[in-house]
């Protein structure tokens, strides 16, 4: 195996495959204070990029989420609509249920159609349980069935502590997520849908003659911050998924019952202060990148040497000036044979601290290289014996 040291300007890295705090783990360098705490009950704060945890307090624990199960019921109609199931100009009928549902509203009217896309904005923009409960009805024909494609589609997130009982978050004996699974469903939310992310960070949305503001009040007050969703009710008291983005680095905030909607304001600016202020995040490789000194020797081909690309990109979280403190390890043959096709996996590449795996990816030969002529094959025969 080589070892291949890479230069303090171009490697960054994440602990995504480490078990201790990331902070604690990365030997000397400037001192990284220790994360604020929070008045809060469960919170939680990621690099949206990998999912590496910063900060973290009972991130497992079950909680109410209140409006904030409303960010499932947003994607799965954005789900809907980047599936052609859907479409922004769909008329949706809104029933007596619908209409009936108490709570923050859109203010939709019983026996009339609304526009998919109107409620969608409603849903995410006005946190309205009417427009929910109306999307659920569209998509599953009625809000307990979707109950069950919330469930199903947690669960293929990987949100292993979560049970939705309704589209809205309104209180139910059962109805339960945490921290780290709402910290996930963000993550996607803004992976798997940037088309219609954007409406997160929309400040206002007027229907039916009714403007109101979004109740993300930070979006008013960090231009950084784009998203994502407030719930609030008595039991769960007052909470906030937050995003926000700096030169590139997008950090996810979860704040759990607070005791006011100042509260979950200030806490999340706290969580985000420090994420922004002692961390940063950097692709090391790009995907198909190839790799220094990796050359290796070909036998029997037209050419005598050959370089390793990755196949994935290794992106990577540090705290700040702890970079000297990172190798990366290339695990390939020193010698391949001919025939080989630019793409065959030959091995691997690990960014390191130490004996932990902070980010690795399959390495491939990057170009092709065929088979050497007879004499060609013969003389490397020989050689190799010798060898």
């Amino acid at each position: 195996m080589r070892t291949i040291w890479i230069a303090l300007f171009s490697l960054m890295s994440a602990l995504a495959h480490a078990n201790i705090p990331l902070t604690e783990a990365l030997g000397n360098g400037p001192p990284i204070p220790s994360a604020p705490r929070l008045a809060s009950t469960g919170y939680l704060l990621i690099d949206a990029r990998n999912g590496e945890v910063l900060v973290e307090h009972n991130a497992d624990e079950r909680l109410p989420p209140a409006s904030l199960t409303k960010m499932m019921t947003a994607y799965i109609a954005e789900r809907e609509l980047a599936e052609g199931r859907a479409s922004f100009e769909d008329m949706v009928p809104i029933s007596v249920k619908a209409w009936k549902t108490g709570g923050s509203r859109t203010f939709v009217r019983e026996g009339t159609e609304v526009r998919f896309e109107d409620l969608l904005r409603g849903i995410i923009i006005q946190s309205g349980n009417d427009a929910s409960v109306a999307i659920a009805e569209y998509i599953a024909g009625s809000e307990d069935v979707f109950a069950d494609v919330m469930n199903q589609t947690a669960a293929s997130l990987g949100m292993t502590n979560t049970q939705f009982l309704n589209s809205t978050g309104l209180p139910a004996e059962g109805h339960y997520s945490t921290a780290r699974d709402l910290a996930i469903l963000a993550a996607r939310t803004i992976e798997d849908y940037p088309e219609t992310y954007s409406i997160y960070a929309e400040k206002s949305f007027t229907y039916n003659g009714i403007r109101q503001a979004n109740r993300n009040t930070l979006l008013f007050r960090d231009p950084s911050v784009d998203g994502l969703k407030t719930g609030h009710t008595e039991e769960a008291g007052y909470c906030l998924v937050a995003s926000a983005v700096r030169d590139d680095f997008r950090l996810i905030s979860v704040v759990m019952g607070t005791d006011s909607e100042k509260a979950r304001e200030q806490e999340t600016t706290k969580l985000m202060q420090y994420g922004f202020r002692y961390f940063s995040g950097k692709t090391v490789f790009a995907a198909n990148e190839v790799l220094p000194e990796s050359a290796r020797k070909v036998w029997f081909g037209e050419a005598e040497t050959v370089e390793l690309a990755t196949v994935d990109p290794l992106y990577v979280t540090l705290p700040l000036g702890r970079e000297s403190a990172i190798q990366a390890t290339l695990d390939a043959p020193e010698s391949l044979e001919a025939p080989l096709v630019a793409g065959d996996v030959v091995g691997t590449v690990k960014i390191m601290l130490g004996d932990r795996v902070l980010a690795e990816s399959a390495v491939a030969v990057a170009s092709d290289i065929p088979e050497g002529g007879f004499f060609k094959r013969i003389m490397d025969f020989v050689l190799r014996l010798f060898a």
